[in-house]
């Protein structure tokens, strides 16, 4: 990544006659929020003074403390690739007190404590996503509708794959925005697409998917596309995951997770991460699939995972271990979707493995056979346990585990657990159309 300095930047604005500025941050659902400034105000976002009202965003603060500041990272800038007759770049902010103190609340900052904490320890950890999305039609109101853009599967090209050109454009964009594009295909549902970038260290991915949202958001609606990250959109169909593949490096760069001398070629490191990761699966889910949505994915049938158990290849338990190995060797976590905030799943997740390696927790429930094959009496015989079935489990899950709390703060930990209940709430009260069908003539 570039390495940008204040007057570096101000000479860029003014050579590439940069009109505009979005100065971007992500509240605690993971919607991208922006403070529009002109290239006059610039400087003054450079000099950390550019001030908003935190209390208008969702689960930030009370009106009584609104004061808040943004500071931009300045290797996140960039110039829009669309911009039309006036050119508009970006910056990505952390958000901060009135008093100079990082903002507890802001999802950035709280990634970056935890990633502190990895580094104190000797490592950095990278990640590299697989986003899936789905792609529907408009409406002559230019609504999003439910009707594909296509009926094709796994891999198609066109004419089945009406999605192509829209996919290759988004392709296109990403690269303009400093994306290394490692892979894209038709995913298994129709008008499903994935596009899978390179890794990068934990802060960075995070910010790549709350850009690469948005730049798939703008291509498709320039094609009369919605895109959408939802995780089931739906019915009888499969969702939309974001499966992290996650590796730590010393801080020298080589892998941490890599041993060739054991027979799957693991360190300690890496058993003890896992074991973390599979320790606390059940309380980050509420994090890594925080909608109610989110559990219409996880269920069997669609190679979703339902299970916390681990194999190698085998994709059907919570974490796969791919086979490729050396500078390559990683874990694959299969559960998270991509309407969960990038910058609280990422740190849960580094927490939960950190916990594993501080406290030599050793994974159970490997498995080699198909997990959806199993009966009901073996997974328990061999204890493997499942994933929770919806907001409210998970909710439970996560409020039992303290190690939660340490790895969001308290801020986030309440204002996290706040959100779902509303969620849960609201949709505990709604009549849905299939309870509609299912007991209106049966009673």
């Amino acid at each position: 990544m570039k390495k940008y300095t204040k007057e570096h930047l101000m000479e860029l604005v003014k050579k590439e006659n940069v009109e505009f500025i979005h100065l971007q941050f992500t509240d605690i659902m993971g919607v991208m929020k922006n403070i529009s400034i002109t290239c006059e105000q610039f400087e003054k976002a450079l000099d950390n003074e550019i001030m908003f009202d935190g209390s208008s965003i969702d689960g930030f603060v009370r009106i009584d403390e609104s004061d808040m500041y943004l500071r931009p990272d300045l290797d996140t800038f960039r110039i829009f690739p669309w911009s039309g007759e006036y050119k508009e770049a970006r910056l990505i902010c952390d958000v901060y007190n009135s008093d100079g103190t990082p903002f507890e609340g802001c999802p950035r900052n709280a990634l970056k404590r935890t990633v502190n904490e990895a580094k104190e320890m000797g490592y950095t950890m990278n990640v590299g996503p697989e986003c899936e999305f789905f792609l529907f039609h408009t409406d002559e109101k230019g609504e999003p509708s439910l009707n594909t853009h296509d009926n094709a599967g796994y891999f198609d090209l066109a004419p089945a794959d009406l999605g192509g050109s829209a996919r290759k454009d988004m392709i296109i964009t990403l690269k303009k925005m400093g994306f290394n594009i490692e892979a894209s295909h038709h995913e298994n549902a129709p008008g499903q697409h994935e596009i899978d970038f390179e890794y990068a260290d934990a802060v960075t991915t995070a910010d790549n998917i709350m850009t690469f949202k948005m730049v798939v958001r703008i291509v498709a609606q320039r094609h009369g596309l919605h895109a959408t990250f939802m995780p089931k959109p739906k019915n009888n169909m499969a969702g939309s995951g974001m499966h992290l593949n996650i590796s730590l490096a010393h801080l020298d760069g080589t892998n941490a997770f890599y041993d060739e001398n054991d027979k799957m070629q693991f360190t300690d490191v890496a058993y003890n991460f896992l074991g973390g990761l599979l320790t606390h699966a059940k309380a980050f889910t509420a994090i890594t699939n925080p909608t109610i949505n989110s559990y219409k994915r996880l269920v069997a049938g669609y190679e979703a995972p339902v299970m916390i158990a681990w194999a190698e290849g085998n994709r059907s338990p919570l974490i796969r271990i791919p086979s490729k190995k050396g500078a390559s060797t990683r874990i694959e976590l299969r559960s998270p979707d991509p309407s969960a905030n990038p910058y609280l799943a990422l740190a849960v997740t580094l927490k939960s493995g950190v916990d594993g390696i501080k406290n030599n927790i050793r994974p159970t429930n490997g498995v080699k056979n198909n997990l959806y094959d199993m009966e009901e009496q073996d997974l328990r015989d061999q204890g493997i346990d499942r994933l929770p079935t919806n907001l409210k489990e998970a909710l439970i899950e996560f409020s039992k585990d303290e190690f939660m709390k340490k790895a969001l703060g308290n801020h986030l930990y309440e204002r996290t657990i706040d959100a779902a209940l509303y969620e849960w709430n609201k949709y505990s009260k709604f009549v849905t159309e299939w309870e509609i069908d299912r007991y209106l003539m049966k009673f």
